[in-house]
């Protein structure tokens, strides 16, 4: 990187757009952290969610996903039901520049409850919000809190571009907003 790692993120997220908007610190007081870290960036959840249920019984098919496996929330806390999940998005939008890959794993703070956070990786070139997967492991219903830390975004940069970047390959997933649902290129 040749800054330092904190450092390196707050130029790309500034000048670049990497990451907007850019939280310049970490914040963590009565709240789960955000913000820059050390080495990363620790991204928020968004107030929007899409709970899991199975009201309608239907089948969970990541080829033909039925809207009806979801169920639309808006608010300052989520309930996850027990085990169950919820997808969501990042406050943030990311521009991953072309050398670059990211990696993102759930905060400690929500794992210690039984609540573990899946993200894929960030490939290069990719841009847009990240939908997050919020998985409940316990058999009680788990607090989500909008707009506090959610996961840990790691950044790796390469020595060069790679050959073929999110962008050239026109991900299914590129430019999303909102919370965006499984999808099968065609």
């Amino acid at each position: 990187m040749g800054l330092k790692a904190d450092s390196w993120i707050r130029k790309k997220s500034i000048e670049d757009g990497m990451i907007s908007p850019f939280c310049d610190e970490q914040t963590a007081t009565g709240v789960v952290s955000f913000g820059l870290s050390s080495y990363g960036y620790d991204i928020r959840v968004s107030d929007e969610f899409k709970i899991f249920t199975n009201i309608n019984s239907t089948v969970v098919d990541p080829k033909h996903f039925d809207d009806a496996n979801v169920i639309d929330f808006k608010g300052n806390v989520c309930i996850v039901p027990p085990n169950s999940f919820a997808l969501a998005r990042t406050v943030e939008y990311f521009k991953i520049p072309r050398n670059v890959l990211a990696i993102c794993l759930g905060k400690s703070t929500y794992a210690r409850c039984g609540i573990i956070v899946n993200v894929t990786p960030f490939e290069p070139e990719f841009e847009g919000h990240i939908t997050i997967e919020i998985s409940n492991t316990t058999p009680l219903p788990a607090k989500i809190y909008a707009n506090e830390g959610i996961a840990q975004v790691l950044f790796l940069e390469g020595d060069e571009p790679c050959e073929v970047s999110y962008k050239d390959k026109k991900g299914k997933y590129q430019n999303q907003t909102g919370i965006t649902l499984p999808r099968i290129k065609k």
